[in-house]
């Protein structure tokens, strides 16, 4: 799940809270990072986009106007109103802009780096929907029925033929309900969640886990052997790893409380992962209450690391912001992440950049509001990621893609 996506003005935070003002997204319940904010992903507010209602742009906000001509099957703007933002210039330059309105978010480059699948919901409304689209923006294509909600996609190598994602539409074809924030900010673990794997084009759609409950923020090692996801199959939220067609399952955290969004290295030895174990008493009970009703909080997350085999946990993180969305530079030696730590109380998340070691710690992005879900391409030439930037309306979430830099 991701972290709430786009939503602003001093309303929405008092209703959110003061630690937890977010921008969702991805949207698994993060964030596969579901997502991840990450959020879901099965959010309190959808992530989104670009199939429909692509709307126009505002000079005034910041950003280039939209050509008349740009939509759902129209090739990416250059646009030089986007960014950079203060110091991103040093590692990020020729900003793009693929999707134009909605809410669009965990975004995840194909083998070759040629496609990209994410999900999106559209200015019209409705949920979470999965897209694929060329690297340039143009030829967007709707992936899944349209029916439920869904979250976290992810192409399968060796040849991006395939693609998984997780799906509510077993247990109906409605959107599930919004959760009452009346216990603060949560996120709904929607128990008609399963992972599917499905041709690229949508059709052949098989079904991978059928345990009830969660079952969510799938990721694929690059060589395509194992999916790593999150599931509440044995009463908490774990992370587990399984083969393509859902054999072979181990489990690979023990912890009380929340393990997910979770990313294996690119030589698949490792898988980075954010994490909130509550401390025994108070904390534990109410994550486990939460956790009863099918909800979670999210607002404060650390960043993990551990071999593929679950052995060898070591915290990166030590902040107690909410970091999520985290991924391995391609070197494997750093993590790029998302991160409220320089604006605790509010929502302006940004991306950071961090030794595995916890030391290094570089923010990369400085736009004022939420940046989040980023991915590398495999030459780590370019980064991916969702911003608020150059939006259409407040809290519009759009996906972006930019030359990287070291």
């Amino acid at each position: 799940m991701p972290p709430g996506r786009g939503r602003s003005g001093s309303a929405t935070r008092e209703a959110y809270g003061a630690a937890w003002l977010v921008a969702v997204l991805l949207v698994v319940p993060g964030a596969c990072s579901t997502g991840e904010p990450p959020v879901d992903r099965a959010e309190a507010d959808p992530a989104g986009g670009g199939a429909s209602g692509e709307t126009a742009g505002s000079p005034a906000a910041g950003g280039s106007p939209r050509r008349a001509g740009d939509g759902p099957g129209a090739a990416a703007n250059d646009v030089a109103g986007v960014g950079p933002f203060g110091d991103e210039a040093r590692h990020l330059s020729g900003v793009r802009q693929l999707t134009f309105g909605g809410q669009n978010a965990e975004a995840y480059f194909g083998p070759g780096d040629s496609l990209i699948t994410y999900q999106a919901t559209p200015d019209s409304g409705g949920c979470d929907r999965i897209f694929t689209m060329r690297v340039d923006g143009s030829g967007k294509r709707q992936v899944s029925s349209g029916e439920g909600v869904t979250t976290c996609s992810y192409f399968l190598p060796p040849d991006g033929q395939r693609l998984i994602y997780s799906s509510t539409h077993l247990a109906g074809p409605a959107c599930p309900p919004r959760p009452s924030y009346d216990r603060g900010y949560v996120w709904p673990l929607h128990e008609g969640y399963d992972v599917f794997n499905a041709r690229s084009d949508g059709r052949d759609l098989r079904r991978l886990t059928s345990e009830p409950g969660y079952d969510a923020e799938a990721t694929v090692s690059r060589d395509g052997r194992r999916i790593v996801f999150t599931s509440v199959r044995d009463g908490d939220l774990e992370i587990y790893t399984m083969d393509p067609d859902g054999g072979s399952l181990k489990r690979l955290t023990h912890e009380p409380g929340y393990d997910g969004g979770a990313f294996f290295s690119s030589d698949g030895s490792r898988i980075v992962y954010r994490a909130h174990h509550p401390e025994p008493g108070p904390e534990l009970e109410d994550y486990r209450a939460l956790l009863a009703d099918a909800l979670v909080r999210p607002s404060r997350m650390e960043i993990w690391v551990m071999d593929a085999d679950g052995s060898n946990k070591r915290q990166v993180t030590r902040n107690g912001a909410a970091n999520f969305a985290p991924y391995f530079f391609p070197d494997g030696e750093r993590i790029v992440f998302a991160s409220n730590v320089h604006d605790p109380d509010g929502r302006n998340f940004d991306l950071y950049a961090v030794r595995v070691d916890g030391t290094g710690l570089e923010r990369l992005t400085f736009h004022p509001d939420f940046d989040a879900f980023p991915m590398f391409s495999a030459d780590g030439r370019t980064l991916i990621w969702a911003s608020n930037r150059n939006g259409g309306r407040p809290g519009e979430t759009n996906v972006f893609t930019a030359a990287w830099r070291d």
